[in-house]
């Protein structure tokens, strides 16, 4: 069905949607996620106004699902092998339904645990991302342009058993364990214990119009500073980025400067390095109007 009978569809189930561009993944409301709504009336004068919208529903406790994603980018990497492993370990069972993504990846549709709201978080390098409160994701029917051409959200599977909320927890350390990462630098670049890409990755998913190249830099110049060689900065950083604004372009040749930057840098002197996330105009960074923590 399009996308409009959709949102109609899950607003009368009283599941909160909103509008993306046409196969994009922004919102085209002020607020994002914020703004999605259950109200049939709101729903239809949204897609009235932009009737080739894609569908999207905040996830957590707003839609009461949470969702499991797992990413491919064709060279760059696969996150089924992980998702492989945490099926094994048992922490994946018990799944709503399973959506195929364009790029060839999966949704984990779980149901939500309401009364422990679990937030947002990115494995980039095990290729998986969990989206909890404070996010959203692309619902199918909507479509995307790939490499391939348009290429639609399809609902894979529905679970005719019993389904249990995933532990987002577990999961990530899990699929992420949080292992010290080797330094060739000098002992004084040792990165801080604080160092978390998916911080960092977050941080730069909210920066706004005028903030988003030095900011996405500096994230940069942070990680490649702790040892992460370009592509896994790429991993960690590029879809925040994007999902702020920055074109594919524009952000890999920040993160290629900011990692032959930090290569260049003389070593520092002993003692301590600032690693939390800076703002010299505004301390608290103002929040985009479209402030989306979690992307989709």
């Amino acid at each position: 069905m399009p996308a409009r009978n959709a949102a109609i569809a899950f607003a009368r189930a009283g599941v909160p949607v909103f509008p993306c561009a046409r196969e994009e993944k922004w919102p085209l409301t002020s607020a994002g996620f914020h703004d999605a709504s259950c109200d049939v009336h709101q729903v239809e004068t949204w897609w009235a106004r932009w009737p080739e919208a894609n569908l999207a529903m905040p996830t957590g406790n707003a839609s009461g699902v949470d969702v499991v994603d797992v990413d491919v980018k064709g060279d760059a990497g696969s996150g089924f092998p992980a998702l492989e492993r945490a099926a094994m370990a048992g922490l994946v069972d018990g799944e709503l339904a399973r959506v195929r993504t364009p790029s060839g990846g999966l949704h984990l549709y779980f149901p939500a645990m309401r009364s422990r709201p679990q937030p947002c978080w990115q494995a980039a390098v095990a290729r998986i991302d969990f989206r909890g409160t404070g996010g959203y994701v692309i619902a199918p029917p909507s479509i995307l342009t790939t490499d391939g051409g348009r290429v639609a959200y399809r609902l894979f599977s529905v679970s005719a058993s019993d389904t249990n909320p995933v532990d987002a927890v577990a999961l990530r350390e899990f699929v992420d364990p949080r292992r010290a990462r080797p330094s060739t630098r000098p002992a004084e670049w040792a990165p801080a214990p604080a160092l978390d890409p998916s911080r960092l990755a977050g941080w730069v998913g909210r920066l706004q119009e005028g903030e988003r190249n030095a900011g996405l830099f500096w994230a940069a110049c942070r990680l490649a500073e702790a040892g992460f060689p370009p592509d896994a900065v790429t991993s960690a950083l590029a879809p925040a980025a994007a999902s702020a604004g920055l074109p594919d372009a524009e952000i890999a040749t920040t993160v290629r400067s900011a990692s032959r930057q930090a290569s260049a840098r003389p070593p520092r002197p002993p003692g301590p390095r600032q690693t939390s996330i800076p703002w010299s105009a505004n301390p608290s960074p103002p929040r985009r109007a479209c402030d989306s923590r979690c992307l989709p």
